[in-house]
């Protein structure tokens, strides 16, 4: 990939494909083409056809997504898994036809099965049920996956998959119905420090484990995979380390400076029990995460209050 190569970001105005796009500006790409959504719906066929036909990107990043946490996943199934479906269908069989020289399709940690062995190796894929609080998302991610390898298979594409481990950072969702645990933790803490209340109440036991990835560590990875990675199996990226959220409501509140209690409501679900991912495979490659949760959480607040003055 050429620093003058045409890279076509599909979602550059989300959560992650914002993160994508200034990582490629900070390392001097300088011919990447954006759309918006009011300018190109990615779930019309014919639209998204035309759209690679008439540009020709020699290389995406198919950031665009419908996600959120436990509540959303729950609330809105229906939603998540024709979004993702129909969005990542549209773009993976266009570029195909456009002639793309490469794509990279982001999976997600979700799609493991829910009592999977930890850390969670590339190859448990498929190998146990999912989660259900979050099973349309999953398998709508999964046939994303499948689809990108059997076009690999079938036609001779190449298209990487890299999986996340929990995103968090700049520009995440920070609306409570379909936020994710960093920013809604966050949101919260720092509402209740500002009417002074004196306790806080958080879904679950705690003891679940989650591992939390930097969203602009995550971008500099799918960039590294862009350039250095060519196999047809997926690959995890993460931090290589997980924390309970317990652990992580005790941290976010030192960052807010929340001085009430925690209160745990146990007749909420937890969702998987742990999420770890085994970074050995990207590592081995030569890239390794460089944000601790702690300075990228702190990244994060500091954002998200400049956001609400």
């Amino acid at each position: 990939m050429n620093k003058d190569s045409l890279i076509y970001v599909a979602g550059h105005d989300g959560f992650i494909g914002s993160a994508l796009v200034r990582k490629l500006k900070e390392l001097n790409y300088t011919n990447i083409l954006l759309k918006a959504k009011e300018e190109l719906d990615l779930k019309n066929q014919k639209k998204v056809r035309e759209f690679l036909k008439k540009e020709e990107p020699e290389y995406i990043f198919l950031a665009e997504e419908k996600s959120g946490g436990i509540l959303a996943n729950s609330t809105y199934p229906a939603d998540f898994i024709y979004e993702n479906i129909t969005i990542q269908t549209n773009i993976i069989d266009s570029a195909y036809r456009a002639k793309v020289k490469k794509l990279l399709f982001i999976g997600s940690c979700c799609s493991y099965p829910k009592l999977c062995p930890q850390p969670m190796k590339e190859e448990y894929l498929l190998s146990g049920p999912l989660e259900p609080t979050n099973e349309a998302y999953a398998i709508a991610k999964i046939a994303g996956i499948k689809m990108c390898q059997s076009y690999n298979s079938q036609y001779g594409t190449n298209y990487i998959v890299a999986i996340p481990a929990n995103l968090y950072g700049l520009n995440d969702s920070f609306d409570l119905r379909d936020s994710h645990v960093i920013p809604a933790l966050l949101m919260r803490f720092h509402k209740a420090k500002l009417l002074g209340e004196d306790s806080i109440t958080i879904w679950g036991s705690g003891k679940p484990r989650r591992e939390f990835l930097y969203v602009d560590d995550f971008a500099d990875a799918c960039i590294f995979l862009m350039i250095n990675y060519e196999e047809n199996e997926i690959i995890n990226v993460g931090i290589g380390e997980d924390i309970s959220i317990a652990e992580l409501a005790d941290l976010i509140k030192e960052i807010t400076s929340f001085k009430g209690k925690i209160i745990y409501d146990k007749t909420k679900p937890d969702g998987m029990p742990r999420k770890l991912l085994d970074v050995e495979r990207i590592n081995a490659l030569g890239w390794k995460a460089k944000t601790s949760v702690k300075n990228g959480i702190k990244n994060t607040y500091e954002w998200y209050k400049k956001l609400k003055k």
